[in-house]
């Protein structure tokens, strides 16, 4: 069995703050020997306005906040999950919600970009339209690391159960989902979504979150999880308050579980 990590934050439109903050997370989840940590959507910045990810935009393999997760990762010999991080595209004012994967070496080893964008009308006082800042990716990722095979969905996919089936048909064992909900759908479908994206897949769900109150005035839900491929909720960070919470992830279990249920064990054919 192999630990795995899932870091809450509450970050702030300070990208150098929110390094330093998620620095002490990381190097207390490697203190704690988790060989994967995922970090939340937004981790190095939570703008006052939604342009602000824009100013900070990183071209991709070079710039502050990649470098950081580079050196974070080879100094605590951990494999990290930056999501997500704003990097640039061929539209000069939007970028790419990018989760980066690094390697225990500091090596990028796979790169998802968010698919599906919140544009959601929640109340006449809470509006998103995240597509005006933001350009959707297209590529689904399943990839290879020392826990099992991993794949990444951030944040809004998780509505979208069909993206987490291709997944599991691609071999995924682990679902990773960096997020950042908001209070009112958090409170409602964060747990159930996690829970039923993680049962009907039988995968592990690593579900890493913002939570508490940003500087543009959103709040964000909190309750970071971790989802065993029987559904239960196996870790939580209860609240808001940043933290990390840890599981191991047992593959021999959850090859028990898929074959008791008749689901095949080479799903990646």
């Amino acid at each position: 069995m192999q630990k795995v990590a899932a870091i809450q934050m509450c970050s702030t439109n300070n990208v150098r703050e929110n390094l330093d903050a998620a620095e002490k997370l990381i190097h207390q989840a490697a203190s704690a020997h988790a060989k994967l940590i995922v970090l939340p959507e937004m981790f190095a910045i939570m703008g006052t306005d939604a342009k602000d990810k824009i100013i900070v935009k990183e071209k991709y393999g070079e710039g502050l906040i990649q470098s950081f997760l580079s050196e974070q990762a080879r100094k605590n010999n951990v494999w990290i999950l930056g999501g997500t991080i704003p990097i640039a595209c061929d539209d000069v004012n939007k970028i790419r919600a990018a989760a980066i994967l690094y390697d225990d070496q500091g090596s990028v080893v796979a790169r998802y970009d968010k698919i599906h964008l919140f544009d959601v009308t929640l109340s006449h006082d809470e509006i998103y339209k995240e597509s005006d800042t933001t350009q959707p990716g297209k590529d689904l990722i399943v990839v290879d690391t020392p826990v099992g095979k991993l794949g990444i969905g951030v944040c809004y996919d998780i509505r979208f159960p069909e993206m987490f089936r291709d997944l599991f048909r691609r071999g995924a064992e682990i679902i990773a989902l960096p997020s950042a909900f908001t209070v009112k759908t958090g409170t409602a479908h964060w747990e159930l979504l996690s829970r039923s994206r993680a049962v009907e897949n039988f995968c592990y769900f690593i579900g890493a979150a913002q939570g508490g109150q940003h500087g543009n005035g959103r709040k964000t839900y909190g309750n970071s999880l971790i989802v065993s491929p029987w559904g239960d909720v196996i870790a939580k960070n209860i609240g808001e308050n940043p933290g990390v919470i840890y599981a191991d992830i047992d593959l021999k279990t959850l090859y028990d579980i898929r074959k008791s249920i008749g689901q095949p064990l080479k799903n990646n054919d």
